[in-house]
């Protein structure tokens, strides 16, 4: 895989804190891989809100009992701002 050198501006506290955690994977590695998961759960969000489109929204019913099941594992859902 190509890589492209390109040029952020991002918080001086966050880019300290990053760098800190990165470690031997170095900053540019660890932003990819970050952004890399964003995009993960941005094409997610995007897939649900159009299964909700095309087939309505899952019942709350259903989702209570799914809370109930696994109370740690299902917040609540977040809708992406337009």
């Amino acid at each position: 895989m190509s890589t492209e050198k390109v040029s952020l501006s991002l918080d001086d506290q966050l880019v300290e804190d990053a760098r800190r955690h990165a470690g031997q994977r170095g900053l540019s590695g660890y932003v990819n891989q970050a952004l890399r998961r964003q995009l993960q759960r941005d094409r997610l969000i995007t897939f649900l809100d159009e299964a909700d489109e095309s087939a309505g929204p899952v019942d709350e019913s259903v989702m209570e009992e799914v809370r109930r099941e696994w109370p740690d594992a299902v917040p609540p859902r977040r809708r992406r701002s337009a």
